[in-house]
């Protein structure tokens, strides 16, 4: 690999960016794309594609055969509210290969023993969500229904590039937040980003159903191209 190539990589990598390097399998040639150039790229659905299921291949083309080498960051997930459903949610999330943290000012719930093996923040999301550079490959959940927690976190997750936000409620709970959210200056764009009720509706009932639920839409709107995730 050209060492240009290569400290390209290491350099988007590092900045939790996609890039594929596109390799001609029948004269070794090799080319670097983008992020930021992908949408206009001849092999834009093919790398498209790939970038989605975040998985290195072989695929034909018009110019031959080509190896696609992938390089995607690897998700997260950030919870507000160390809860019932977060407990069953955190565990099916790492199980996928999400990063997962949780944040919670009440020390009574966002405790080690509640949650062993899961990065837990006690603080108010204020303190607690910036450090954390939530990005365009971070899905963000508010599941504690504290308008004092949720609300503040929802304001910070819409101002980022999250590919999945999700609050959890009922509609009538989710008109109240979006008339206080509007108080607040956000958009009807803005607010269109979240998903509310979370989940796929599966008819869950028990926070290990929602929980599942929850991580099924999370999966769907990762991996499938989006017009089509939105007529699902």
């Amino acid at each position: 690999m050209q060492l240009d190539i290569l400290h390209a990589i290491n350099e988007d990598r590092a900045a939790r960016r996609v890039v594929v390097v596109v390799t001609n399998v029948d004269n070794g040639a090799q080319r670097l794309v983008r992020a930021g150039d992908i949408a206009n790229d001849p092999l834009r659905d093919t790398i498209e594609k790939r970038v989605r299921m975040a998985k290195s291949g072989m695929e034909e083309t018009a110019d031959g055969r080509v190896f696609l080498t992938v390089h995607v960051p690897s998700p997260r997930l950030v919870i507000t509210g160390a809860v019932h459903i977060s407990q069953a949610l955190a565990p099916i999330a790492a199980l996928l290969g999400y990063d997962v943290t949780i944040v919670d000012p009440r020390t009574a719930f966002a405790s080690i023993e509640r949650f062993p093996d899961v990065k837990v923040i006690a603080e108010w999301p204020d303190v607690a969500l910036p450090p954390l550079n939530i990005d365009r490959y971070t899905a963000f959940v508010a599941l504690t229904h504290d308008p004092k927690i949720d609300d503040p976190a929802l304001k910070h997750a819409l101002a980022r590039d999250c590919f999945y936000i999700g609050a959890l409620g009922s509609r009538k709970t989710h008109a109240k937040r979006v008339a206080r959210l509007k108080e607040a200056g956000l958009t009807d764009l803005d607010i269109a980003r979240i998903h509310a009720p979370i989940g796929i509706d599966i008819g869950a009932i028990s926070p290990p159903e929602i929980a599942v639920s929850i991580m099924a839409e999370i999966t769907l709107r990762l991996r499938v191209k989006q017009e089509k995730a939105e007529a699902a």
